[in-house]
């Protein structure tokens, strides 16, 4: 069943690929020798097959960054190539010179195709700070309020590296949080340039009186055992829960589940069964799914990623109609759902539609 999955993937994605390559030719091949050709489609099937090679040769900075933005290229021409070519068709209706459009066709595409990847790159790589009010109907910690900053889906490895890291850490500790969460994708399923570019000492340097706390998420994996990420993990003073829960400061409680993936992940109420109610309870779960049960058993606030708000429009059409809340925030009765688009990336180092956040969660609570 998954071999025919995979290669009926696999011959859409050629299609798809072929298409993007007759349309390149079709526009340049009047203005270049046709000995250039075979130069071109090697180029071609190199490019098509970089992001493949890179999983194949680990640990290879060049194929990463190559494959990385050739899926940014192949997703905005999937969206921008069918939108000319039927404008080129409708021009058909008009006396334009025929040459003369398939030239401007072609300039057109390719500004548009520089313009978005310009625009999308600085969307990836200029986080903003998403700020949320919320009130805990529950007696908090003796000021009454707690400053939560929460970062999702960091993605950190070969373009998500050490620099978006500092810039990271320089933003949270500019808002002087009381607690830090991190729901889930902290790496991007490849250890080797977490530990390379030494970002996990970038990480220690969070300040927060209450501590740093994470979840993990469907790419925080490699080819070890759980337990050496978790430690790994750890040595950058975070505390990772693995469905797991956690006091903090005597009147806050944290639960941090295991991926909605993870077939081994304990159910909620399992996780819940003997904690105290009276405190405020929070959840770090990676993925936003189960609200309503998260509501019944007496979880005050959750906080998720997963989503990247689609990263590339409109596939921010697709997330709103799978997740109850993709983005943002949610309330379901004393439940609190905050969603975050990320603060890195999945494969393309780009994102339209959506912006790198750090999440600043502002809480109040009845202090009696």
């Amino acid at each position: 069943m998954f071999i025919a999955i995979g290669l009926i993937f696999l011959v859409i994605y050629a299609l798809i690929v072929f298409y993007i390559g007759w349309s390149g030719w079709s526009w340049m091949k009047s203005s270049v020798s046709r000995r250039f050709r075979l130069v071109y489609i090697i180029s071609l099937v190199f490019l098509a097959s970089s992001f493949i090679l890179a999983r194949v040769f680990e640990g290879s900075f060049i194929l990463n960054w190559i494959g990385s933005y050739w899926l940014a290229i192949f997703s905005l021409l999937v969206l921008i190539l069918p939108v000319v070519h039927l404008i080129v068709w409708l021009t058909k209706l008009t006396s334009l010179p025929r040459h003369h459009v398939q030239r401007w066709s072609g300039i057109i595409t390719l500004t548009a195709l520089v313009c978005l990847i310009g625009f999308g790159s600085f969307n990836a790589y200029s986080p903003y700070v998403k700020s949320y009010d919320i009130h805990i109907d529950k007696k908090g910690p003796v000021t009454g309020k707690l400053k939560i900053v929460m970062a999702s889906d960091m993605h950190f490895g070969y373009l998500s590296g050490k620099d978006h890291a500092i810039r990271m850490v320089e933003e949270i500790n500019a808002l002087k949080p009381d607690i830090v969460l991190f729901p889930g994708d902290i790496i991007d399923d490849d250890i080797v340039p977490y530990v390379n570019q030494g970002i996990g000492k970038v990480l220690a340097q969070i300040k927060a009186p209450y501590g740093v706390y994470a979840s993990l998420g469907n790419h925080d994996r490699f080819k070890g055992e759980m337990k050496d990420l978790i430690a790994l993990l750890e040595e950058s003073n975070m505390q990772v829960l693995y469905d797991e829960t956690i006091d903090v400061g005597g009147w806050l409680t944290l639960i941090g589940r295991k991926d909605y993936s993870d077939k081994t992940r304990a159910e909620l109420a399992q996780l819940t069964a003997n904690l105290n109610q009276s405190n405020p309870i929070m959840l770090l779960d990676h993925q936003p799914h189960g609200f309503d049960i998260a509501e019944k058993l007496g979880i005050d606030l959750v906080v998720s990623g997963h989503t990247h708000r689609g990263q590339i429009a409109p596939a921010n059409l697709i997330t709103s109609r799978i997740f109850e809340n993709d983005w943002g925030y949610l309330r379901k009765g004393q439940l609190h759902t905050i969603v975050s688009s990320g603060f890195g990336f999945w494969g393309p180092p780009i994102r339209i539609g959506s912006q790198a956040e750090i999440v600043l969660i502002n809480a109040t609570f009845s202090n009696k």
